[in-house]
């Protein structure tokens, strides 16, 4: 068991998840909420035009929910590679119906070059909306996520304002 770990996704991690995996559960994390606060000029953007990804932000008695992952050792190479850009492994304690373990998480510190911080919800959705890198649009980035969430029948306030506000402004109808 040495070699195995696991890895709480609250973001992309949720529905992408382009390596292998042992193990899927539902899973959340306390003290800590999901915000678009993370510039990402290499997947969602461009260095010239950064879009905006999820990061964790400490939220004392909040809940995060998302997905935990359970993965070899190997596979962080690969994530690694795909949370750069200002991410960090850290490590934490992963909550499930049925009990508790240590895990792993990638967070983007505030610290971190790519960090843009609060803005309110329609500067936002407006730098989402114009935004597109290698990985595709980034409005993408945020109905995929909030599809996800709603699939696993998550709640998250934050999320779905920016989506809303994209499906307004955009006039999206998926």
């Amino acid at each position: 068991m040495e070699d195995l770990h696991w890895v709480f996704g609250y973001g992309s991690l949720i529905w992408k998840h382009d390596f292998p995996v042992i193990e899927i559960r539902r899973a959340y994390i306390e003290g800590w909420a999901r915000r678009f606060w993370q510039g990402s000029h290499d997947h969602r953007g461009l260095p010239t035009d950064p879009g905006r990804v999820l990061t964790l932000i400490e939220a004392p008695g909040e809940v995060c929910q998302g997905r935990a992952l359970l993965v070899e050792s190997d596979v962080f190479e690969h994530l690694d590679y795909r949370e750069k850009n200002g991410y960090e492994r850290h490590e934490l304690t992963i909550h499930f119906d049925d009990g508790a373990v240590d895990g792993i998480t990638y967070i983007a510190p505030i610290h971190n070059a790519a960090f843009l911080g609060a803005a309110p919800s329609k500067d936002i959705a407006a730098q989402i909306r114009r935004s597109k890198g290698p990985s595709g649009t980034n409005t993408d980035y945020v109905l995929e996520l909030a599809q996800a969430l709603r699939e696993l029948n998550i709640e998250d306030a934050h999320v779905f304002d920016i989506e809303a506000r994209l499906r307004q402004d955009n006039g999206v109808d998926r």
